[in-house]
């Protein structure tokens, strides 16, 4: 069961995850809740990366062992800017478009490696940059219902790439 857990899990909490972010940006979501998810999330990505160090050394896998050590410094670094009030949005921030831009390096690589869905992983790499680009973008003059367009777009494209994954 937990090796299935393994496999299949990623393609529930991704778009779990980004749901939680788009609500938060509409204050939905208590700052409380916020922080919890980001724990459970640190400790979700600890423990996945730790039981699949070995599976993950090397191919695609090792980008993928990569991407998910990043995660958790961003986790980790949401964590920091959810406790400390100083450096709460520049921490957040970093945080949501890391979370954007590192998985879309992760689905393109992968879409050049795997030649039988390279067009759903590269599509899924664009969507997820697209999201990053479309954040980015709309913070600056900070406008809420476009920042959560571009976390609809990471969603989308993450959980394509992710539930193609877990369909192999």
């Amino acid at each position: 069961m937990l090796r299935r857990l393994q496999t299949q899990g990623p393609a529930v909490l991704v778009p779990l995850a980004w749901a939680l972010v788009a609500l938060a940006h509409f204050d939905r979501v208590p700052g409380r809740g916020v922080l919890v998810f980001h724990v459970v999330v640190a400790l979700v990505v600890a423990g996945f990366t730790a039981r699949s160090w070995d599976e993950m050394a090397s191919g695609v896998l090792r980008i993928w062992r990569d991407i998910l050590l990043v995660g958790l410094v961003l986790t980790v670094g949401g964590i920091v800017g959810l406790l400390v009030v100083q450096v709460r949005d520049p921490f957040l921030t970093v945080t949501i478009l890391g979370w954007m831009a590192v998985p879309a390096v992760g689905l393109f690589f992968t879409g050049k490696h795997v030649a039988e869905s390279d067009r759903v992983y590269t599509a899924a790499a664009g969507l997820s940059a697209l999201g990053a680009v479309v954040y980015a973008v709309a913070l600056f003059p900070a406008e809420t219902r476009l920042l959560v367009a571009g976390i609809a777009l990471a969603l989308v494209g993450q959980t394509v790439g992710v539930a193609t994954a877990a369909s192999r």
